[in-house]
């Protein structure tokens, strides 16, 4: 199980905003590196590793996948990013300080849901009262089946009379 970063959000305006703290913490900006953070402060919301090397749909340069996971962990320890686990599928990535509160994952079609703040701080109160756990789902979401996927419940079918 990988577990969050427990650095705080690395709050940045801006991808230059961005890069600039990160020099600033000692971290070199390599080209893979701005593109990545880039690609970051594109996305409209979580997004995978190899959407951000695919280039997000031909909107940047795609990048070597390997390099987009190492760079994403660098910037995970410094702060800038979070990860989320979506469901089944691999982790999503999203800036840190778009990232502070959790999210609903469709267990069918993938989407992920940003939550209410206050939605997520009535359940994780609900699950410390039960089990004196102290939640944190901004990691992991809450899954379940989104309102597309969600089967519509069945009318029962009233038999026809035969005159």
């Amino acid at each position: 199980m990988t577990v969050p970063h427990d650095t705080r959000p690395l709050p940045a305006a801006s991808a230059p905003a961005a890069l600039a703290s990160l020099r600033a913490r000692g971290l070199r900006i390599s080209a893979s590196r701005r593109t990545v953070v880039e690609a970051l402060f594109a996305a409209d919301g979580p997004v995978g590793a190899e959407q951000i090397a695919g280039g997000l749909g031909g909107r940047l340069p795609a990048s070597d996948l390997g390099s987009v996971y190492r760079n994403l962990e660098a910037l995970e320890r410094a702060g800038l990013v979070r990860h989320v686990h979506a469901g089944h599928g691999a982790g999503r990535y999203a800036l840190a300080t778009r990232h502070e509160h959790g999210y609903a994952a469709c267990e069918c079609c993938g989407a992920l849901q940003p939550l209410d703040q206050e939605a997520i701080l009535r359940v994780e109160a609900i699950v410390a009262a039960a089990t004196g756990y102290e939640a944190r789902l901004v990691h992991f979401p809450i899954v379940g089946r989104c309102p597309r996927c969600k089967p519509t419940p069945r009318v029962p079918e009233v038999p026809h009379a035969h005159s």
